[in-house]
Parts: structure tokens; sequence; C-alpha cells
């Protein structure tokens, strides 16, 4: 792999939750990237935690909002 290029595969084997949520790929690999492998990590994160996460937009944000803390 070369500098900047992104290992689809190693996502695809960790966002299943995500990806059945309808979430786009950057939301995806963000969430992953930051520790997030299912719904109950959400439990404890609030709108602004998963908001300033690279890759999370307004659709993400509102597909998750159930499951987000506050």
């Amino acid at each position: 792999m070369t500098r900047g290029e992104v290992d689809l595969s190693w996502y695809a084997e960790r966002d299943a939750v995500w990806r059945e949520l309808g979430l786009a790929a950057p939301a995806r690999r963000a969430l992953v990237d930051a520790g997030l492998r299912e719904l109950h990590d959400l439990s404890t994160k609030k709108t602004s935690d998963i908001s300033a996460l690279h890759g999370i937009g307004k659709n993400a944000l509102r597909t998750l909002a159930p499951y987000l803390a506050d």
C-alpha cells in the first residue's frame, strides 16, 4: 500500500454494524478509527464527540442520534 491509500478490506471486516445502518464509507471509517465498532459504543458519546470526527456529516449524525448519550 502506498502513502495515502486506505485498506478498504480492513475496514470491511470491522464496519458491518455501521454498514447495516446505511452510513457512508467516510462515516464508517471515522467510527472504526475512533474505536467504535458496536451500537452500544455510542451510548457514552455525545453528538459533539461524534460530529468532531473527520468523515461524520449531517446525514450520519441523523442516523446515529438515537444511539448517542445526549
